[in-house]
């Protein structure tokens, strides 16, 4: 398994590259390493940035485990190039934690249903509607693909956590 990269490591602040070739069997493998690093590291979801490839390449995989022990339980899903065709005019505050800030949590304001475009790994084009907290956990990730940190929406201090 990689390491997931910390605050502080340039890749985590640029813009991802689409993904051109979904096909290719290194993004085929990255697809399928994600997919295992969400579960061992109790995440929910995770971007390609996180383990170091510049790529426009998340998963989300929301069940409960030690981390957020109340999420409800999904089929995993890559997603790649994904893009947020709409949303709803609703902010809704709820506390967000990342694999790539360890032991720290804080509020963020998030939209609490989004309309989604992105292609799966089959290379099919894909649009649904996501809300509550897998819609949250989308619009995290991609934030990763723009090179956006949750804390950098976080108003208050965070709050330290030993999970």
């Amino acid at each position: 398994m990689r390491e997931i990269l910390q605050i502080g490591s340039p890749i985590l602040r640029k813009v991802a590259s689409p993904v051109e070739n979904i096909h290719a069997p290194d993004i085929q493998d990255l697809v399928d390493l994600m997919l295992a690093m969400v579960f061992e590291r109790n995440g929910v979801g995770l971007a390609a940035p996180q383990i170091g490839y510049s790529c426009r390449l998340i998963v989300v995989a929301s069940h409960p485990n030690a981390r957020y022990p109340h999420a409800p339980l999904m089929k995993p899903i890559a997603m790649i190039n994904p893009e947020i065709l709409s949303h709803s005019e609703d902010l809704i505050q709820g506390e967000e934690g990342c694999l790539s800030v360890r032991g720290k949590r804080g509020n963020v304001l998030r939209y609490g249903a989004i309309a989604l475009k992105y292609y799966n790994r089959d290379g099919e084009e894909q649009k649904k509607e996501f809300d509550g907290f897998i819609a949250r956990i989308v619009q995290h990730e991609i934030d990763h693909l723009n090179g956006i940190l949750f804390v950098d929406h976080v108003q208050e201090a965070l709050k330290t956590v030993t999970v």
